[in-house]
């Protein structure tokens, strides 16, 4: 199967899933969509991410079509809008999302960033969503090093079972605090645009000349190699875009890609770790 991540004591899972971000907005392109996110499912990626946020619910509905008949083979991941946090909005929220998924319950809930809603009110919100058996696990995203410490210091704040975060190549600050911060707790990071937002950043990413030599030495696309990279910690899942099925089947086989020390020694040089601390980086 290739690389995969120790989520929980119970719980192994692929350490690249399938992103749904941008999913739902065009009525012509939803086939291609279902047909993509089945496709990662056999290849093996099992995770799928969405969001009530993107397309204002269709991509969700998109997930639904696809796990029809196949959602015990799918881990199933969506997030809230911070404004959704309290202890009565988190509970229609995730209703609303499981309607739209056609589903009775998430593998993980997340809320999509800090807002003004008290930590202590969502981790009660949390709570009862797993006693009325309607998320497995929650977790959070885009939350800082500090936004962290404060949510574990607070009661059932060390129940938090992911946080959800910007990381790729060009975009290395987790690594400075962030990162070694949830190590040290075993709380995995799922890496979100792991290949770059789209745009400039992500084809000077793309077309870099020393990466694509690498690449092509490895026999691999730059893409899997980008992946290979973000993967290359215990800890860390991927979750790209599942935009087409070529697509799928390129990221699920970066799974079976290790980079040895000389690689990484390489992008390090192309791409240097953080120094100092960095704002954390959000798209």
């Amino acid at each position: 199967m290739g690389k995969s991540i120790q989520f929980a004591e119970d719980l192994t899972l692929p350490a690249i899933g399938q992103g749904t971000w941008y999913m739902g907005e065009k009525a012509d392109r939803r086939q291609q969509e279902v047909a993509a996110l089945q496709a990662g499912l056999e290849c093996g990626l099992t995770v799928i991410d969405t969001a009530e946020m993107y397309a204002d619910g269709g991509a969700e509905e998109v997930v639904g079509e696809a796990l029809q008949g196949r959602r015990d083979r799918a881990w199933l991941v969506s997030k809230f809008y911070p404004w959704n946090a309290g202890d009565v909005d988190a509970v229609e929220a995730c209703e609303r999302s499981l309607k739209r998924l056609k589903t009775d319950y998430l593998d993980l809930y997340l809320l999509h960033w800090r807002g003004n809603v008290p930590l202590e009110e969502t981790i009660r919100a949390m709570e009862k969503l797993q006693q009325q058996g309607k998320i497995r696990r929650w977790g959070v995203s885009n939350f800082d090093c500090d936004d962290m410490q404060e949510l574990w210091q607070e009661p059932g704040g060390g129940a938090c079972a992911a946080n959800q975060v910007l990381y790729h190549l060009a975009s290395r600050g987790i690594e400075f605090d962030l990162l070694p911060a949830c190590r040290q707790r075993q709380l995995p990071i799922m890496a979100y645009c792991p290949l770059a937002q789209a745009g400039r950043l992500r084809r000077d990413l793309m077309t870099n000349p020393e990466l694509s030599e690498m690449a092509h030495q490895l026999g691999i696309s730059v893409a899997q190699l980008l992946l290979a990279w973000v993967i290359r910690h215990p800890g860390v899942m991927a979750i790209p875009k599942a935009s087409s099925i070529s697509h799928v089947r390129e990221n699920g086989a970066a799974l079976t890609v290790t980079l040895d020390e000389t690689h990484l020694r390489q992008i390090d040089l192309l791409f240097p770790p953080p120094q100092s601390k960095q704002p954390l980086d959000v798209v």
